[in-house]
């Protein structure tokens, strides 16, 4: 299975790194190696997570993030990861 992180997606990640490392330094590199590895796991767990808003959602295992994506063929497309303590509508208008 192939991965592809969207360029939204990609800010996501960059706009989560610049939280963390605003908290503690270091703890923005973290954040990354985390979610990466969550992202990762998709070439193994792809489309076993519930849908949310017509995207599959996994749960980050370390930080209140989602990953949003959806699975084409034999590639996941990473969409947007997003703070799951953002209003839900938010979510929703981020992702259509």
């Amino acid at each position: 299975m192939n991965l592809r992180i969207l360029d939204e997606a990609q800010q996501d990640l960059i706009d989560g790194f610049r939280f963390y490392e605003k908290q503690e330094a270091g703890l923005g590199g973290y954040f990354l190696d985390s979610l990466f590895s969550d992202i990762d796991s998709l070439q193994i767990y792809a489309a076993i997570h519930p849908q949310i808003f017509g995207y599959h959602r996994l749960l980050s295992k370390r930080f209140p993030f989602g990953v949003y994506y959806r699975v084409e063929e034999r590639t996941v497309l990473v969409y947007a990861v997003l703070d799951c303590r953002r209003n839900p509508a938010w979510v929703r208008e981020r992702l259509s």
